[in-house]
């Protein structure tokens, strides 16, 4: 294996599987919830697209890690991804023929985001096995780093495309995306899960007391378990605000669904991101995991609260690119935590809750209630209200552990029991 990144071959194909499933995935997170505001004009029936992209994670969170601690993580993945190719490519084809309706393009929605957790849970556990735990934190910036550049390019142009392209038929993409994340996973030749020998026969009892295991370990790590609830409150907040901000682009800054305007306000967080993936390396060689988060989960709740109020696209796009830094920093860098001291065979279920709590509940719970205040208050007021929630990660993550595990400069020996 290459000390290199960029020179493994097997990381190189991870790394483009997961590029090319972020595009699709990226076109998907703008054109659905235009197509549902187009098809319905309801902001609350666009809120709950994004509600529906976390809410799988409620239903088969825990049951997709605890099985993909125990299957083949390759053949997880291909299936995932194959699967996912044909439900989402069932809505352009519905277009195509003049069936389409909003209850398809929600439940399509649901089912991507529910096969998903299967692929999620398997990626967790394939890429420290893939890349070694010493070079977590820096494979995952590189798959951040190439997010970021995707959610900074590629709203633009889906903004511009969708000026002359249905968005269900720009959905076809998505489709593709999925076929050649699927054959880039299955070229890589590493193994990506370690030897199970002595498992259990796979019964109900005996998936319910993996889980059990999994959740164990997520609430006795301190560390862990506080990175999880700050992301968890963050992702609250994110989620009301992203679940209001296709009417936010459109009510509040008049700059429409479309165009170059449009994409470039979507695409500001993707400039963030970006800069917290490649600082997230250099940062951690001068601070812990924990004083990271500390440090960063303050400056996004102070943005959530200023991103909503600026009165013009281009002062939004910029207070949205301040905020995606601050705000991807605490999940990268809670990921990469997670990765390095949860014990391998509990990687796919550790990580799963962790996605569960914050994606699942956080996210879902706060689209859907930032929806109900949209229609209620307006957009702008229920971006405001839905940004002080995340005063409360802050709260939480200075009253923890996490000060005392800062301080200790060693975010191993926080793990009960530590890395078997």
């Amino acid at each position: 294996m290459s000390d290199r990144l960029r020179d493994d071959p097997d990381f190189r194909r991870y790394w483009l599987a997961r590029a090319l499933s972020i595009t699709g995935s990226m076109v998907t997170a703008v054109a659905l919830p235009v197509l549902v505001y187009r098809l319905s004009g309801s902001p609350f029936l666009t809120a709950l697209v994004t509600a529906l992209e976390a809410a799988p994670y409620l239903l088969t969170g825990l049951f997709a890690g605890a099985l993909s601690d125990r299957w083949n993580r390759r053949r997880v993945m291909v299936s995932a991804d194959l699967i996912n190719a044909v439900v989402i490519g069932s809505i352009p084809l519905a277009h195509w023929l003049g069936i389409l309706t909003v209850p398809q393009v929600l439940v399509v929605g649901f089912v991507v985001q529910m096969v998903y957790t299967f692929f999620d849970g398997a990626n967790f556990g394939a890429l420290p096995v893939l890349v070694g735990r010493a070079r977590v934190a820096q494979a995952n910036a590189a798959v951040w780093t190439a997010s970021s550049l995707i959610e900074l390019f590629v709203p633009p142009l889906a903004g511009l495309v969708l000026a002359v392209l249905n968005p269900a038929t720009l959905l076809a993409l998505d489709a593709l995306s999925f076929v050649a994340s699927a054959s880039a996973v299955r070229g890589i030749v590493r193994a990506m899960s370690e030897q199970r020998e002595g498992q259990a026969p796979l019964r109900p009892g005996v998936v319910f007391r993996d889980i059990a295991e999994g959740l164990r370990f997520l609430v006795r790590n301190p560390g862990v378990r506080t990175m999880t609830i700050v992301g968890s409150l963050q992702s609250f907040a994110g989620g009301g605000f992203v679940a209001l901000m296709v009417v936010w682009l459109d009510r509040a800054l008049h700059v429409g669904t479309s165009g170059l305007r449009f994409g470039l306000v979507w695409g500001a967080w993707g400039i963030g991101g970006l800069a917290a993936a490649v600082g997230l390396p250099r940062l951690l060689k001068r601070l812990p995991p924990a004083a990271i988060t500390l440090y960063a989960i303050p400056v996004s709740a102070v943005l959530g609260i200023v991103t909503p109020l600026m009165p013009t696209w281009p002062l939004a796009a910029i207070a949205l690119l301040a905020w995606g830094s601050a705000y991807v920093l605490v999940i990268v860098n809670a990921i990469s935590y997670r990765q390095q001291v949860t014990p391998e065979q509990l990687l796919g279920r550790v990580n799963t809750a962790g996605r569960m709590l914050s994606w699942g509940v956080g996210w879902t719970l706060g689209s859907i209630l930032g929806g109900v205040l949209g229609s209620q208050l307006g957009v702008r007021p229920a971006m405001v209200a839905m940004g002080l929630l995340g005063f409360l990660a802050v709260l939480v993550a200075w009253t923890s552990p996490l000060r005392a595990i800062a301080a200790a400069h060693d975010p191993l020996q926080a793990s009960e029991g530590g890395i078997s």
